[in-house]
């Protein structure tokens, strides 16, 4: 009880709006319509890995370069002229991959209802994130596609933990009172969501006792969620805040896990 209570307490502290003036959900937050809110969202989370104002940074370049109204662009653009992302790059993410999630991301809202309705569609298979995970990563590369760009949406039939997926889905689907997360998405329980797990969130939580797997895969986010749930079982990433808020806002409780690390989103 007396971790659920300083959990609890965390979460209260770090969940309010000046989280978002450091976190990449700034980017979605720039916007009001439904489409350009998710667009704008997978794409933040997409490049959510490396330093964060780097993070912040090549989003808002991103969203630019889809002149500030990501679905308007993409349906209404001409393909010709989306030379303008060859260029673009982060890290790893490179020009060819992100023309490929311009072309994906467009044959989702032509042909299969948009974002919400794809992971929606696979949550029902079986009632998890995990069949929703594994739906949408199949809908989004059934374009032709180089090889490459399949490291950029995380595959959860290999095990990977899938951290920026999941945040994206946090993002989307919790209904937040305190105005960072959106709850755009009704269809898809936030009881059903699963921590965002990163090197801050699983290095603090194992130090709370709550991980006990030593890798930061798919098996360490189901045994650190079921042990949320626990806590809350409506809401049991709200925790997210508390853990991931430790990790990177409080080092003298919970030093960073080595210098390279340091920085790391998700």
């Amino acid at each position: 009880m007396e971790l659920v209570t300083f959990l609890d307490q965390k979460y209260l502290s770090f969940n309010h709006p000046a989280f978002i003036e450091t976190d990449p959900i700034q980017v979605p937050a720039l916007f009001t319509t439904k489409e350009n809110i998710e667009i704008a969202g997978f794409l933040a989370a997409t490049l959510a890995w490396g330093q964060r104002p780097t993070i912040i940074r090549n989003s808002l370049k991103l969203v630019a370069l889809m002149n500030n109204n990501p679905i308007e662009f993409l349906l209404n653009t001409p393909e010709e002229e989306w030379d303008i992302f060859s260029d673009f790059k982060h890290r790893t993410f490179n020009g060819t991959d992100c023309l490929y999630f311009m072309k994906s991301l467009r044959n989702i809202y032509q042909n299969h209802g948009g974002l919400e309705q794809v992971f929606t569609e696979g949550y029902q298979i079986d009632q998890t994130t995990y069949s929703a995970l594994i739906y949408f990563r199949k809908v989004f590369f059934e374009l032709e596609h180089e090889h490459r760009t399949e490291k950029h949406v995380s595959d959860v039939l290999k095990g990977a933990a899938a951290k920026r997926l999941n945040m994206f889905l946090r993002w989307m689907i919790r209904t937040d009172h305190s105005g960072v997360d959106f709850g755009l998405w009704k269809q898809i329980p936030a009881s059903a969501l699963m921590l965002p797990l990163d090197v801050h969130t699983g290095n603090v939580a194992r130090k709370l006792g709550l991980l006990t797997r030593t890798q930061n895969d798919w098996r360490a986010v189901e045994e650190i969620t079921a042990k949320l749930r626990e806590f809350d079982s409506d809401d049991p990433i709200k925790y997210d805040f508390a853990l991931f808020g430790l990790g990177v806002f409080e080092k003298s409780l919970f030093p960073s896990p080595s210098p390279k690390e340091k920085g790391v989103l998700r």
